[in-house]
């Protein structure tokens, strides 16, 4: 239950960080188009070529530069550089990104009267991507190209776009495609090397398992990964109809279908409908973010202070209410809406209705939920909330077929209240989580980052957590022996207490333990090429404080041994890349690295000739990448 707490009003929150960076200019056609093109038709194993991204603008148009300049009186406007990522095959080097000639353009964006130069990318700007095959290369190397801009003109800018290629080039003998649009490559860089850095685009990648909260999901690309999904978001949306808000109501709507129908054949029909409304709420919740997952990483709007430590504010509030201090209703015009279920269409908004008007008490749920799945696939997150509508539509379905079964469905009471009162003890600590996580980013803004800090401010988060988690543990012991005098039920909700308080307490002390004996340094790209260059094996975890999949992995694999006492060995430096905030460096070096999300683990030393990335590894994987990287295993 506490995981899911921790991302209540998580879409409210995207809205409210998507809002700054819209206009209320329309798009109005095609404003700028964006096509890749390779300089051969076919390459040679251990060839080399360029690819090039070209970047039409209509006229009056333009699109931010690379890294944008913006002068000192503009302040607040915050320009969204183009951006260009690459993500080649295995055997395939990508170096430097050679930009397009920048113009100059003057704006009078402050009000002044003064119009101040601006550099821009304007009319046709080609951009190239220098590629290096290699020699034992088959088949065709494939470049996967993803380019964000943002276009503007004199009056404002248009929505962000991001424009997704797929280049195939075939390994042979191949002729020259267009002579003239790669006159301007400088193919000097293929000769400097020095040029490519320590982050070369091409870099080995262990194979990654797509994670929630930690734990690695089944490849959703199988048959076998998409059923076991599916059970499991059919077996939690069956779960919240056991919700305060939804329970009591269950017989009542299932009554009135069923004096509707007037026979049993008709009242399951109805049924049906009713039950596709309810599944059809959770596709309509899930279809924003499943097209918003398509095309950026959500799960960057935590390292937003103001962001994160708002959604803390809100779930605490809610977590208030839940335990009675106000109630939380929905508009009075939503309950005012009672549709018919005599019809096919009545059944259905129904079913929508029964759904909706539930939201008080699993709201957040849906809220974790789409914070959760916002890594996954856009495909994996529709099946996850339509499984979800399933499991919750399914007892309306059984019920309509078989009224009888009514009698069976367990009452509210004062076991009802019990459970309100424990999750809005849990949202708390959810709450203090998300604000202690909003805290931390703007510490973190401070020189040296988070681990510039005192080991015990960087935790005090942890143990408000699990002071709420041991409250609500205490409450459920004594209301549940003033409720019932049962022996077995007095025993099954202790048991569930004492776990519920350990594990608040284990964590609490078990990140300060690691807090105390923290052997990483803070990451920065210069170290990583200083050491890299000293022979000596890099490893950097990509993380962030609002990471709870990235803390997960860590404690997991990197923090247990045999990986921990490697990591501390001689000639292996550990580095946390910290991205709590989003002005963090890190940030950089992950794009480069061709990764938007995290966790990310990197690892790179003088036995690899290009790092080598996971996003979900084994404590096994770890280690036979540091023997590389060593070079005691060329393997």
């Amino acid at each position: 239950m506490s995981h899911r707490s921790r991302f209540a009003f998580v879409l409210l929150a995207l809205g409210l960080l998507l809002t700054p960076r819209l206009v209320a200019q329309p798009l109005g056609g095609e404003k700028v188009t964006v096509r890749a093109v390779p300089a051969v038709t076919a390459a040679d194993p251990g060839g080399r070529f360029a690819v090039a991204v070209v970047i039409e603008h209509a006229p009056g148009w333009h699109t931010h530069t690379n890294a944008p300049v913006v002068p000192a009186s503009w302040a607040g406007f915050v320009p969204i550089p183009t951006t260009i990522t690459v993500e080649p095959s295995p055997g395939v080097a990508v170096g430097p990104i050679q930009w397009p000639e920048v113009h100059e353009i003057r704006v009078d964006l402050a009000g002044t009267g003064r119009p101040e130069p601006y550099p821009v990318f304007e009319g046709e700007a080609v951009a190239f991507i220098p590629v290096e095959v290699d020699p034992a290369a088959v088949g065709e190397v494939t470049l996967g190209i993803e380019v964000e801009l943002q276009a503007c003109d004199d009056v404002g800018c248009l929505i962000p776009e991001i424009y997704p290629f797929v280049v195939r080039v075939p390994i042979g003998v191949g002729e020259p495609t267009d002579a003239a649009l790669f006159a301007a490559f400088d193919a000097s860089v293929f000769a400097d090397r020095d040029r490519w850095g320590a982050v070369p685009a091409a870099a080995s990648r262990a194979a990654p398992g797509r994670t929630f909260f930690g734990v690695v999901l089944p490849s959703a690309d199988g048959a076998a990964g998409v059923v076991i999904v599916a059970l499991l978001a059919a077996v939690g949306g069956f779960i919240l109809n056991l919700t305060p808000c939804v329970l009591p109501v269950i017989p009542i709507k299932v009554l009135t279908i069923s004096q509707h129908a007037g026979s049993p054949g008709r009242s399951m029909v109805l049924g049906l409908w009713m039950a596709l409304g309810v599944i059809a709420f959770w596709v309509g919740i899930g279809l924003p973010m499943a097209l918003f997952a398509s095309v950026t990483d959500p799960s960057r709007i935590f390292g937003v202070w103001w962001v994160t430590l708002g959604i803390g504010l809100l779930i605490g509030a809610m977590g208030v209410g839940i335990m009675g201090a106000f109630t939380i209703n929905l508009p009075k015009s939503v309950y005012a809406i009672n549709p018919k279920a005599d019809s096919a269409w009545g059944s259905f908004v129904f079913g929508v209705m029964t759904a909706v008007l539930g939201l008080p008490c699993f709201g957040f749920v849906a809220g974790a939920l789409l914070a959760g799945a916002a890594a996954l696939p856009p495909g994996v997150v529709m099946v996850i909330f339509a499984s979800l509508g399933i499991g919750m539509a399914s007892p309306y379905l059984v019920l309509s077929a078989y009224p009888r079964l009514l009698a069976r469905v367990p009452r509210t009471g004062p076991a009802s209240e019990l459970v309100k009162q424990v999750m809005g003890l849990l949202l708390l600590a959810a709450a203090a989580y998300f604000v202690g996580s909003g805290v931390l980013a703007v510490l973190s803004e401070r020189p040296g980052g988070l681990l510039a800090l005192p080991w015990y401010v960087r935790v005090l988060h942890w143990w408000a957590i699990a002071a709420f988690v041991l409250a609500a543990s205490v409450w459920l012991v004594r209301r549940t022996f003033a409720i019932t005098v049962k022996p077995v039920r007095r025993g099954l909700f202790s048991a569930v207490a004492v776990v519920l308080a350990a594990s608040g307490l284990f964590v609490a002390v078990d990140m300060s333990a690691k807090a105390r004996d923290n052997f990483w340094v803070s990451f920065e790209p210069a170290l990583w090429i200083e050491t890299r260059a000293a022979g000596r094996v890099v490893v950097i975890d990509f993380t962030a404080e609002w990471c709870l999949n990235c803390k997960a992995l860590k404690a997991a694999v990197l923090n247990r041994e045999p990986v921990k006492g490697r990591l501390r060995g001689t000639g292996v430096v550990p580095m946390t890349a910290d991205l709590t905030s989003t002005s963090a460096p890190g940030w950089d070096t992950l794009r480069d690295l061709g990764q938007t999300g995290i966790p990310l683990l990197v690892i790179d030393g003088p036995g690899l000739e290009t790092p080598w990335l996971s996003n979900a590894y084994t404590a096994q994987q770890v280690m036979d990448a540091l023997d590389r990287a060593s070079g005691a295993n060329p393997r």
